[in-house]
């Protein structure tokens, strides 16, 4: 069936109109470790982007709110309408973005947000809605379909990232324990946890706690603390890569109905110097598959299938805050190994695999440059 977003499609005069400052996409970044890097659009605090199946076109989002429609090959970008209102400020804002498995036919795509609660609280939602496009593209439909549970004071740890599994069937959704430590190991909660949910935003009938009801039967894994991203390798198993306190950001192998130890264990400590057992003292807990002390505080992380960087197959690609780069990884059975760290000299947000196999980054922050990545001839 011919997709019917590309019929309503006109690019050309879609992006004629820029709402954002841009830069030429001739403007040449320095080149390192065998890449040619290259910037070609900058964007307002960036913090997620997808690729639009069947189209050379991707989303953006921005965390004050704005979701941008970006085409490659062009250095601007123009606003979709029917964007939610945010709860903007420290982590909080516009979060993740992806397609539907059935985007091809439905048009629908997920979004997560910071959304304010009553009082001074505030929790991360995920809604869905239909991308209408042609000349003024904008959302349709907007609803949302999950939230965190309780919302509770603070502005960190949302968490929010998504991933869906290959067979489409189910939704994973990341939710950090919002700086409250204790709700990782709380069972009635659905802070500090990874969730599988039908795409509708339901739990997933065969969850380890299904019976249980209510927020519960939404969790797939616990003892979590801020995941930033989750992914499925190409094997068809799932991971994730949090941020650890003062050390300790680590990369989970995810499975279900484990405890992966936060608060109680960590391979970091308070950031008041206070110790925190190791993960290694709690054998009877999931243990990261590589943790990393200094931090590379990751901004997201996906795992490379495309053809540009052979070398590069089947191995994890982390976006670097701390690291200032991509933290390139490979994966040994339930371990993992850092292979190499590539200097792009700022911090990265958010890496993604492009149809071709290259990769854009995303710089995070006011002013962000939007660097495609690719091996030099």
């Amino acid at each position: 069936m011919t997709n019917p977003i590309l019929r309503s499609l006109s690019p050309l005069t879609l992006l004629l109109a820029s709402c954002g400052t841009s830069i030429s996409a001739q403007d040449k970044a320095p080149e390192a470790a065998g890449i040619a890097v290259t910037d070609v659009a900058t964007f307002d605090e960036p913090w997620a982007m997808t690729f639009l199946p069947g189209t050379e076109m991707a989303l953006i989002t921005e965390k004050k709110g704005v979701l941008k429609l970006w085409r490659e090959g062009s250095d601007k970008a123009v606003n979709v309408s029917g964007t939610p209102k945010v709860a903007y400020g420290g982590q909080g804002g516009f979060g993740d973005v992806i397609a539907a498995p059935d985007f091809a036919t439905s048009g629908m795509v997920y979004l997560s947000w910071a959304e304010q609660g009553d009082g001074d609280t505030r929790g991360a939602v995920v809604g869905r809605a239909r991308l209408v496009m042609g000349d003024a593209p904008k959302l349709e439909g907007l609803s949302v379909i999950w939230r965190q549970f309780p919302k509770v004071s603070g502005k960190g740890h949302y968490s929010h990232r998504m991933a869906f599994s290959p067979d489409g069937k189910y939704l994973y959704v990341t939710s950090g324990d919002r700086q409250k430590f204790t709700p990782a190991q709380d069972l009635t909660a659905n802070l500090g946890k990874v969730l599988r949910l039908l795409p509708d935003g339901t739990p997933a009938p065969e969850n380890p706690m299904a019976t249980k009801g209510g927020v519960t039967a939404q969790i797939w894994s616990f003892g979590h603390r801020n995941l930033l991203g989750i992914a499925f390798s190409p094997d068809g198993r799932l991971w994730d890569i949090e941020h650890g306190p003062a050390g300790g950001d680590e990369i989970n192998l995810v499975e279900p109905g484990k405890n992966y130890g936060w608060p109680m264990v960590s391979d970091g400590d308070h950031y008041d110097g206070k110790p925190i057992p190791r993960n290694s003292t709690r054998p009877d807990l999931a243990q990261p598959a590589i943790s990393w002390n200094p931090v590379i505080a990751p901004g997201n992380m996906i795992f490379y299938t495309g053809k540009a960087f052979p070398q590069w197959q089947g191995q994890a690609l982390i976006a670097g805050l701390a690291s200032g780069g991509i933290v390139r990884v490979g994966i040994e059975g339930a371990k993992a190994k850092e292979l190499e760290r590539i200097d792009l000299g700022n911090r990265i947000r958010e890496i993604e695999q492009a149809p071709d196999g290259s990769i854009y980054v995303l710089e995070d922050g006011e002013g962000a440059k939007l660097r495609h990545i690719t091996l030099k001839p």
